[in-house]
């Protein structure tokens, strides 16, 4: 326990000494977040130093072994460092796919070659990467996925389509999940490889959503040729992998910050703020009681999700590890996001329909898009359908 206090007092000193005023300040756009990358751009110079900084700390990843660009911490000291950027209100210097969700298999699956190859790069945020699950014909159901991986020699040759692949336009890889023995059953002849999107034959276009943003993509492969050796694991052993990467997706989007937000991100006032100011009750009880009765629930409800992640991740840094519960949380966090969100918009009223327009606050605009958002919510990373299946057979040991 001292030592951890004199990592703690350390850890306190050196960020006080290293993170930039500006890294401590509410981010006001979404440029603010740092997603790494080929060509990668900074919103400040204080930007690009905090990250420098903690890359060549280690700290982006900061339980990674060093030669793979971590610091080789323990997980209570890396929760004492979380712990204490939250308290200087230190934002994350690196959001990244790579970190969050290929990072932990590279480590667990990967030869050593390849961890020397593709982490510490990630770690530095010099790669940007994108993920290559659905396709148009295999989205909740993901093993019945047709893109192909046919054998030539050394290489792959890679035809097929992927869909829904965030940020593939901005990304520099992806890890993508192949058909590599189409007369092996669905979930056994499947690979895991790693593609670099500026191989000839790979095309990423972007689709716009309802909401106006177009963060999704279309993602086209013709006859593009990858390394065997960037592949993960065994040969039509993918699935293996491509599960536990959904563990960590699904850990990510089960984070009640939102999906792995950054530290520092602007603040939303809560729905009772927004309820006072709609209803004019500056003081007191809402006048409406069915509305203060709506509100405290969904309130209760977060503080209880919030209490019951916290305590199953206290287990999994004691040595648990990430398993099938986590698909629990990030059903409940989905459905719970659709009812902040439906209500946030309810308690606006006609404000709460509000799409473009100067008549509009800013706030309101805000909640009609975050209120669009959270219906995709219930999709992404798993549709809520199928993480109900996978909490009956997997957490609750239901029959068939």
């Amino acid at each position: 326990m001292a030592d951890l206090e004199t990592f703690r007092a350390d850890t306190r000193a050196w960020l006080e000494a290293n993170c930039p005023e500006e890294m401590r300040k509410p981010m006001k756009a979404a440029g603010d977040v740092q997603w790494g990358g080929r060509n990668r751009e900074f919103s400040s110079d204080e930007q690009r130093i905090w990250l420098e900084r903690m890359s060549e700390k280690g700290w982006t990843v900061p339980t990674w072994p060093e030669d793979c660009g971590g610091a080789a911490l323990s997980n209570a000291e890396a929760k004492v460092l979380k712990q204490e950027m939250r308290a200087l209100n230190c934002r994350t210097p690196l959001m990244s796919f790579g970190i969050m969700m290929l990072g932990p298999v590279v480590l667990e699956y990967g030869t050593e070659a390849q961890k020397r190859e593709f982490l510490p790069p990630i770690a530095r945020g010099e790669i940007r990467w994108c993920q290559g699950y659905s396709e148009p014909g295999a989205g909740s159901d993901l093993a019945s996925l047709q893109c192909r991986a046919a054998r030539d020699g050394d290489e792959y040759v890679v035809n097929g389509q992927k869909f829904w692949t965030s940020e593939a336009h901005l990304s520099d890889w992806i890890f993508c999940l192949v058909r590599s023995n189409p007369k092996a059953s669905k979930h056994d002849g499947i690979s895991f490889l790693l593609i670099d999107m500026d191989d000839p034959g790979v095309e990423a276009t972007p689709i716009e959503l309802i909401s106006g943003a177009s963060m999704f993509c279309q993602t086209f492969f013709d006859d593009v040729r990858v390394p065997v050796s960037n592949r993960i694991g065994d040969e039509d052993a993918g699935w293996t992998i491509a599960k536990k990467l959904l563990q960590h997706e699904r850990e990510m989007l089960s984070d009640p910050a939102g999906g792995g937000s950054p530290t520092g991100a602007r603040k939303r006032g809560t729905l009772a703020d927004d309820a006072r100011k709609s209803l004019g009750a500056a003081e007191g009880p809402l006048p409406d009681a069915d509305l203060r009765d709506r509100i405290a629930r969904v309130e209760l409800d977060q503080l209880c999700y919030n209490a019951t992640l916290r305590r199953s991740a206290d287990g999994a840094k004691a040595g648990r590890g990430v398993g099938p519960e986590t698909s629990m949380f990030k059903l409940y966090l989905s459905e719970l996001n659709k009812r902040k969100s439906d209500l946030r918009v309810r308690v606006r009223g006609v404000n709460g329909l509000g799409w473009s327009g100067d008549s509009f606050a800013r706030d309101d605009l805000a909640a009609t898009r975050e209120w669009l958002n959270s219906k995709a919510e219930s999709i992404a990373g798993g549709t809520s359908e199928i993480q109900r299946n996978i909490i009956a057979k997997r957490v609750l040991g239901l029959p068939d």
